[in-house]
């Protein structure tokens, strides 16, 4: 069985639909992307999956318990690791009694080793932690059990380059260990580094699904092309050709055919300078949510409003 699996899960807010019959699986020690703007559904999936707000419709499993079932979800919860996007630590706390908090609960077999990767200042209350020292103490409390599921809602914010790449490194080990990892993220860069599998979720509908170099493949490629002069589109442009962009004589566009076409096409015409390269995660993002954004997802503030009645 997959440490996560999705069956149709809807959660309505009214005639909002933060989660439209999502599914999907993630599969035993794979880093599993979650994709979209802030508000596309994200935040939802997730607390769905932790019990922490009940589906209109549909289902899932994590680590073989119904998500429906909160006694099953009790019982393995003390497998699975959580970082969520806001940390709600105690902060009147030390860093040193939040751990201690979280251990007395589910263990910490790790905590000294990811302590001397990830250093928040422990002596310190957590009032006085910058948000990047919140993050690192975050990451401690969500991997120092040794769980064999975590579940990260933008794992990286607030954290410094180094840091992220810290982070980045370490869960790459983590996934070859044999841990599943499910992250939420809006930021593309880090998906494309780390990720074996991307779902793109827009306005709570799951859009796409697919292994990163498969997806980065499928999108075509990227092209620029400097002529020696202007050339009339309709002589130069095929069908093959999208998002194109034409300023005098340099026009870039994504090809969706095959390349060998592409360059019998090209030597047709006076080329001064062309250069044909691979996408990067962030152009074929603007494929499936175009230049609306923010703007075209769900409120999903609003979600988190109406929930607190649901939360166990």
């Amino acid at each position: 069985m997959a440490p996560i699996e999705i069956e149709d899960l809807t959660k309505r807010y009214g005639d909002l639909a933060a989660n439209d019959a999502v599914v999907f699986d993630v599969e035993r020690g794979e880093i599993f992307g979650y994709l979209g703007p802030n508000g596309a559904g994200k935040t939802t999936t997730i607390r769905l999956l932790l019990g922490l707000i009940k589906p209109t419709a549909g289902t899932a499993t994590v680590l073989g318990a119904d998500i429906r079932d909160r006694r099953a979800l009790t019982g393995v919860k003390t497998n699975i690791g959580y970082l969520p996007d806001t940390l709600g630590f105690e902060e009147r706390l030390t860093g040193t009694q939040v751990l201690d908090h979280f251990a007395r609960m589910r263990g910490d077999e790790r905590r000294a080793e990811l302590l001397d990767l990830f250093r928040p200042p422990l002596e310190k209350p957590v009032e006085t932690y910058s948000s990047g020292n919140k993050r690192m103490l975050g990451i401690v409390q969500a991997f120092m059990h040794d769980p064999d599921l975590v579940i990260m809602d933008e794992p990286t914010s607030g954290l410094d380059p180094l840091k992220q790449d810290r982070l980045h490194q370490f869960l790459e080990a983590e996934r070859d260990a044999g841990t599943t990892i499910f992250l939420s993220s809006h930021v593309l860069s880090e998906v494309q580094r780390v990720c074996d599998r991307v779902g793109i979720i827009r306005a709570g509908k799951l859009i796409a699904l697919e292994n990163i170099d498969d997806l980065l493949t499928q999108s075509g490629k990227n092209v620029w092309v400097h002529l020696e002069e202007p050339v009339e589109n309709a002589r130069f442009l095929t069908d093959d050709m999208i998002d194109v962009e034409v300023t005098g004589a340099t026009i870039q566009f994504t090809y969706t055919g095959d390349v060998k076409t592409l360059l019998a096409h090209l030597v047709q015409f006076e080329i001064v300078d062309a250069d044909i390269g691979d996408p990067q995660l962030d152009d074929i993002f603007k494929h499936y949510y175009g230049d609306e954004g923010e703007t075209d997802a769900t409120n999903e503030d609003a979600t988190r409003e109406d929930t607190t009645a649901e939360v166990e």
